[in-house]
């Protein structure tokens, strides 16, 4: 079969496609035929060695396709059943074999292609909005990247829970994309500056949380733009890891909470992982939660992708096919 192989940590170029031999299920495991799949940042981060995993590899830790095979053991997932996965290896090729314990299932009310666009960013953007930091009506948060994948799906769920949300971004595309997301105020951080703005368009209040997926370069206009007792997620680092922080900051910032959350730890046991990915399809399917997708690649193309993305040349998700 065809597959994405990392046999040493760099850049885009050591996502070589590979001719390698089928996977065997073993007890508890499923064969999925793999039909689309999600292109993430933490699939930059094992790709570059930022995260440590060993090698050889095969990336990609999301995506969708049909159960094609049972191994031992396995009860409750079925041959032909689309299933999907988050935060497991092995999604840059043809077939993988999964945990069936760690797959869910997809309703037939959303295709597979949205299904790779949205469980991983989608159960990201729920656990922050719903239980990191829980959005009540009539609150102000902010949403840095607000028209990545991950921003626009926060976007939109903040602005189901009631929130009047204030987004960053670079470019006017990338303002019409958060706009059309639900994002009420935006903030373009290349013209100015964060906290400032944020501050003007809370009359000095600050914002009741922060959503950070960025790191580095946010980290210190994050906790600027926060309310005492405010809380910042940063749930990422697309622009390099935040350093050691004092906890004197957060004190001086107005006794504010800071957070580095996972979605492992908020999908460890497979009843919330069930529950969240129920909530987010659901709303995929009624077409309360809207997915974009930014750009479609063929597996081969895996390299192009990664350099799209950690470019920031597109909005909303990237696939490969």
């Amino acid at each position: 079969m065809r597959a994405i192989v990392v046999t040493e940590h760099g850049g885009p170029e050591v996502l070589r496609p590979a001719e390698t031999a089928d996977p065997r299920p073993g007890p508890g495991e499923v064969i999925v035929d793999v039909e689309a799949r999600g292109v993430n940042f933490i699939d930059v981060y094992q790709r570059s060695g930022a995260y440590a995993t060993p090698l050889p590899f095969t990336p990609g830790v999301e995506a969708v396709g049909t159960v094609g095979e049972l191994g031992p053991d396995v009860t409750g997932v079925t041959v032909g059943q689309r299933v999907g996965w988050v935060m497991l290896p092995g999604g840059y090729a043809e077939r993988a074999a999964v945990p069936a314990d760690r797959t869910v299932p997809i309703p037939d009310g959303v295709t597979s292609e949205q299904a790779a666009a949205v469980l991983l960013q989608g159960l990201t953007a729920h656990y922050l909005t719903h239980t990191t930091y829980p959005v009540q009506p009539g609150d102000t948060v902010l949403v840095h990247a607000a028209a990545g994948g991950t921003g626009l799906l926060l976007t939109q769920l903040a602005k189901l829970r009631g929130a009047r949300v204030i987004g960053t971004v670079s470019t006017g595309a990338k303002e019409e994309a958060a706009r059309a997301a639900g994002a009420d105020e935006i903030v373009r951080y290349t013209e100015t500056d964060v906290a400032d703005a944020v501050r003007r368009l809370t009359d000095g209040a600050g914002v009741q949380a922060v959503y950070d997926g960025v790191g580095a370069t946010t980290f210190d206009a994050s906790l600027a733009c926060l309310r005492p007792r405010g809380v910042l997620a940063l749930f990422g680092q697309s622009s390099g890891a935040v350093p050691p922080v004092d906890p004197q900051r957060l004190n001086s910032a107005g006794s504010v909470y800071l957070t580095r959350p996972s979605l492992a730890h908020y999908t460890a046991d497979r009843e919330e992982l069930l529950e969240r990915a129920s909530d987010v399809l659901g709303l995929v399917g009624t077409g309360s939660l809207k997915v974009h997708v930014g750009g479609r690649y063929d597996l081969a193309d895996a390299a192009r992708a990664h350099e799209d993305l950690t470019g920031r040349r597109t909005t909303g998700k990237l696939l490969l096919g």
